[in-house]
């Protein structure tokens, strides 16, 4: 592959996988799914799209689950649109999904922002997500506490800083054609690049640098930071975060990297507090910020065997 190739060769590239696209909460999403059973539905982070998921897809197919990885709104094959990138709204994207796929409820895995809105979304629509696993994100009462206390963090998080200037952070995205993104992705793992050797290390750093350079994905990628910033002081921020006081009351695996350099572990430790359900905390030593990437059989294995606990213990 190469830059010059087409965004859809990208974005829904052949596979083990079958791609469609759904309707929910106003928007239409994209898709990429795998095998039959109980859902699971995985939301990727930043700077990504679903193909951050392309090991887990078959692999939880093959454990007898329905795969699904869905494209958040403003990235890959799903809409773009003007305005909804606050976490609730983005929330009820993903349980807008669920719905949509004709299901009663989904094990929910989120990565990074994708963790924070299935925090967002099991305290939101409780009864649509009947387990719960976030990658990589503290709860987001832990993340505006370390964002807002912790000198460390604050200084980790500085890109989520940067964010907030007009215009610049999405031209700094694709200049280049995207090379900001692939020295991003890098500079977040760990030792162990993202990717088996062999596989899909370099593709899935070209196929991320590509996809932001797809017109508007940019700027989209970057508004949900921009609401969690300029949303601390506002009423609607506030609202939020007292809304999220609530507890999660569904089973909870928290995964994280022992050397993840932008979401400190100090910062996600601790989230088990907002959990009054079996809550597991899985350090993965040696990893950075894409556990699921950098180790994809060790996050799977440690996903799959976890859904398939029938009495997961707290």
């Amino acid at each position: 592959m190469t830059l010059a190739d087409s965004p859809a060769a990208v974005i829904r590239p052949e596979g083990p996988w079958t791609h469609r696209d759904v309707a929910a909460n106003g928007a239409r999403f994209h898709i990429a799914e795998m095998g039959e059973g109980p859902l699971v539905l995985l939301l990727h982070g930043f700077p990504q799209y679903w193909w951050a998921w392309r090991h887990q897809l078959p692999a939880l197919a093959d454990a007898g689950y329905r795969a699904v990885a869905m494209d958040l709104r403003g990235v890959g094959g799903s809409d773009r649109t003007p305005r909804g990138y606050d976490p609730a709204n983005l929330a009820l994207d993903v349980t807008g999904v669920i719905r949509s796929l004709g299901e009663p409820d989904a094990a929910l895995v989120g990565h990074d922002l994708g963790g924070y809105l299935a925090w967002t979304a099991a305290v939101m629509r409780p009864k649509l997500i009947r387990r719960l696993v976030v990658a990589s994100m503290p709860h987001p009462r832990r993340w505006r506490a370390a964002m807002l206390g912790d000198v460390r963090q604050t200084a980790a998080s500085s890109y989520i800083w940067g964010f907030q200037r007009p215009w610049l952070p999405e031209r700094q995205l694709v200049a280049d054609g995207g090379a900001l993104v692939e020295q991003l992705v890098r500079d977040w793992a760990g030792p162990k690049p993202p990717g088996p050797a062999g596989d899909t290390g370099a593709l899935a750093v070209e196929n991320y640098r590509r996809a932001m350079c797809v017109p508007s994905t940019a700027h989209c990628s970057v508004e949900p930071y921009r609401w969690l910033v300029r949303s601390l002081a506002r009423p609607d921020g506030m609202q939020f975060y007292r809304r999220m006081k609530r507890p999660v009351r569904v089973p909870t695996l928290h995964l994280h990297g022992s050397l993840d350099p932008v979401m400190r572990t100090r910062s996600a430790a601790g989230s088990g507090e907002y959990v009054e359900a079996p809550y597991r905390w899985r350090l993965f030593d040696g990893l950075g910020h894409w556990p699921h990437e950098e180790d994809p059989e060790t996050f799977t294995s440690e996903l799959v065997h976890w859904l398939s606990d029938p009495e997961p213990d707290r």
